[in-house]
């Protein structure tokens, strides 16, 4: 079985951005475990574990995607997700055109032929950049919650079809299939 998931690819120098603006903010990482330069991307739908036989035909469903424009996108603020009160995963969120839900709509209807589901929850733009073991300081909240992200709009131009594999360090990631947008 292989875990994989749609993704949005975030260029390489606005990647290294959202790192040095996230080092500005917060420079002590000591316990802490940011999510990798590597493993930054807008997930567009999650697709789980699939046997590795149906990869292939999954992959070839999902061709259209090389049909859609590239996507204009900027960088949002900074927030955070929780769970029973406490910050468990903090994002940086993005601005994106409104096509990018049909992008989402249609990788959606291919793959409930697979039986895979629909995806219940509204459609969030972020990249997670930090998995939260322990309840952080109030002062690290509030640093993220108040910076103010600089306008920069940017674009991407592939998405890709990648594979999730957990270990005890963390996940690694590996693109299975690629997909350029017009």
């Amino acid at each position: 079985m292989s875990r994989l998931f749609v993704a949005l690819k975030i260029p390489e120098n606005i990647k290294d951005l959202i790192i040095e603006y996230r080092n500005t903010i917060w420079k002590d990482s000591t316990g802490l475990r940011w999510e990798s330069k590597e493993k930054l991307h807008l997930t567009l739908k999650f697709i789980g574990e699939v046997e590795q036989s149906s990869i292939k035909e999954i992959s070839d469903a999902l061709t259209f995607v090389e049909d859609f424009d590239k996507i204009n996108l900027s960088l949002g603020q900074f927030g955070f997700f929780y769970n029973r009160e406490s910050p468990r995963i903090l994002w940086i969120g993005l601005n994106y055109e409104p096509v990018i839900y049909d992008l989402v709509n249609r990788i959606n209807y291919e793959l409930e032929k697979f039986s895979i589901p629909k995806e219940k929850k509204k459609f969030k733009a972020h990249l997670t950049l930090l998995r939260i073991k322990r309840t952080p300081d109030e002062s690290f909240i509030k640093a993220f919650n108040n910076f103010k992200v600089p306008e920069l709009k940017f674009v991407s131009t592939e998405a890709a079809i990648i594979e999730s594999t957990l270990l005890p360090a963390g996940s690694r990631y590996k693109d299975l299939k690629e997909y350029k947008l017009k």
